[in-house]
């Protein structure tokens, strides 16, 4: 988990990267920016904020071969070792991106390089390499008074309120690749970016393996509990899973079929289910694993615990106390009326 609220901006490196398909250039400045306050409060937002809205989904620095073969990885261990090489180091940063645009969809862009100070990642101090791309041009106004007139000249800029594309290094897990998060909001050329110019993959650790579980677990529960059942046992299943996995600090998987797996009989149509689908998770082998609460209570607020009825009504079930929706609810069928039913048990109504 990251908390940028105290990070600064140590050193700030732009450049501008062409594209290199359509015969574009490169401009590497020769010296950082020197910034104010005011820019760097405005930049140092622009830079984070998109990281402290998005799911923390972290990936490292892979290498067929070996990783010190890996350019990127190489530049950013540089920068870590000695900071004071951060500026020359952004010139060889960007030329890599700029060796990368061999698409002529990819667009030139201002590259920002930058080196951060006092960064927080699992409540752990780290320094950090931050790697931006600006592609898009906004039209804006400005206003010049002109005799007795005010008058509107259109420019355009960078939107400092989006950031396009963006990749934080942390000086963390430097033998596995270090830890990084990445950040592209113009999907058209993802590959571009996470593969050929950052050379990543994800980055497998409890938060990774909770989270891809889970997820596995809820189309275990759409694909064969619903058929097999019904609506109310699908969402009382991911119930039990979500509550398993948040009342222990390590996964077991034999522990957690035995517990939330009320049917024994779904229990083959599990293993089934992971063996066909497993790779799509990359979870194939995994059995057992640290749990992320983090990861689980991000699971938990993404997770519908609802009945939709066909009759314009809804049944909300609680994800905190499960017992209380297998207790207390009941499904029937009504032959009068030719309808199924829920009951729903109480003592009273409580107030809002």
């Amino acid at each position: 988990m990251i908390n940028v609220y105290n990070a600064q901006i140590e050193s700030l490196s732009i450049h501008r990267v062409g594209n290199k398909a359509r015969n574009e250039g490169i401009f590497l400045s020769q010296s950082p920016l020197v910034i104010s306050d005011e820019l760097n409060s405005l930049l140092k937002e622009y830079f984070l904020k998109s990281f402290r809205e998005k799911e923390e989904n972290y990936y490292q620095f892979v290498h067929e071969t070996d990783l010190e073969f890996h350019d990127l990885y190489n530049t950013c261990s540089e920068i870590f070792n000695d900071p004071r090489t951060v500026h020359e180091n952004s010139k060889k940063i960007a030329q890599l991106l700029f060796n990368e645009g061999k698409h002529p969809h990819i667009k030139n862009g201002e590259l920002y390089v930058v080196y951060f100070e006092n960064m927080l990642l699992d409540n752990e101090k780290v320094d950090a390499v931050g790697i931006f791309k600006s592609e898009l041009k906004h039209d804006f106004l400005q206003f010049e008074e002109k005799s007795e007139n005010l008058e509107a000249i259109l420019q355009q800029g960078v939107n400092l309120n989006k950031l396009d594309k963006g990749a934080i290094i942390f000086n963390k897990n430097k033998e596995e690749g270090y830890k990084v998060l990445s950040i592209d909001s113009n999907r058209y050329d993802t590959k571009y970016w996470l593969e050929q110019f950052l050379g990543v993959d994800v980055f497998a650790d409890e938060n990774f393996y909770t989270k891809k579980y889970l997820k596995f677990c809820q189309d275990f529960a759409k694909d064969v509990v619903l058929p097999a059942e019904d609506k109310q046992q699908e969402v009382m299943f991911m119930n039990r899973a979500v509550n398993h996995f948040a009342k222990n600090d390590n996964f077991q998987e034999n522990n957690f079929l035995n517990e939330v797996m009320e049917n024994p009989d779904l229990i083959p149509e599990f293993q089934n289910y992971k063996t066909e689908k497993a790779p799509k998770y990359k979870i194939e082998d995994l059995t057992e694993f640290p749990v992320s609460n983090t990861a689980v209570t991000s699971a938990r607020k993404k997770i519908k615990s609802v009945i939709n009825l066909d009759t314009n009504m809804q049944i909300k079930l609680d994800f905190i106390n499960p017992e209380s929706a297998e207790k207390f609810i009941e499904k029937g069928w009504d032959e009068e009326k030719q309808m199924y039913y829920y009951l729903v048990y109480f003592n009273k109504e409580e107030k809002n």
